[in-house]
C-alpha cells in the first residue's frame, strides 16, 4: 500500500458526501490519501496535532472541507507549511457563500486556496497538480486525464452539431463549421 501524500480533512461526517470527490480523484490518478473527520471547533487539539504532524507522516497536501465559518482550512494553515486547499461546503441557507468568503478571505501569512463551493473533486486534482509540479509520472496521468476529458467534450460536440445538421429556421443553419 502506498503511503499517503494527501491528507483529506472535513469538519463533519455530514460533508463527507462531498468530500469523497477529492478522495476520488486521487484515487484516479493512484494517490493515496488520509482521510479524516476533525473540528476546528469541537476537537481543535486533535485538528492542530493532525495538522502540526502531517509533515512527518509524509503527507505534501491538505484539502480541508467546511461549512459556514469554514474554519477548519485557516486553522490547520496556521500550523504547518504544507499546501492547504480550502473547499467551501453549502453547509447553510447562505448555500456556501458564508463558507468561501472565509476561506477566501485568509490573514496575510496564512495562505488558504479556494476551489467552489462544494468542489471537492476540483481540490483532489489541484492537490494532484501540486504533487505532479515534481514528479514527472503524476504528471503524465494528469496530461491523459486531461486528454481523455477533452475527448469526452469532443464527442458530446459531434453528437449535438449531428442533432442541429440539418436543421434550418428562416434561412439559418443551426450548428458550428469546423
Amino acid at each position: 500500500m502506498s503511503i499517503p501524500l494527501v491528507g483529506v480533512v472535513m469538519g463533519s461526517d455530514s460533508d463527507l458526501e462531498v468530500m469523497e470527490a477529492a478522495v476520488d480523484a486521487l484515487a484516479e490518478l493512484d494517490i493515496a490519501c488520509e482521510v479524516r473527520v476533525l473540528s476546528a471547533h469541537r476537537t481543535p487539539d486533535d485538528a492542530l496535532e493532525w495538522a502540526r504532524t502531517a509533515a512527518d507522516r509524509g503527507l505534501r497536501v491538505l484539502v480541508a472541507g467546511a461549512g459556514m465559518a469554514a474554519h477548519l482550512p485557516g486553522v490547520l494553515a496556521a500550523v504547518t507549511s504544507l499546501p492547504v486547499v480550502g473547499v467551501p461546503i453549502a453547509a447553510s441557507r447562505l448555500q456556501g457563500m458564508d463558507a468561501l468568503l472565509a476561506i477566501a478571505q485568509m490573514p496575510p501569512g496564512v495562505p488558504v486556496g479556494a476551489v467552489a463551493v462544494d468542489g471537492a473533486r476540483n481540490a483532489g486534482l489541484l492537490a494532484a497538480r501540486i504533487l505532479g509540479a515534481h514528479d514527472d509520472g503524476l504528471r503524465a496521468r494528469l496530461d491523459e486525464l486531461r486528454a481523455t476529458q477533452a475527448d469526452k467534450v469532443r464527442d458530446k460536440d459531434a453528437r449535438v452539431r449531428e442533432r442541429f445538421e440539418h436543421r434550418r429556421e428562416g434561412g439559418v443553419t443551426f450548428g458550428f463549421s469546423s
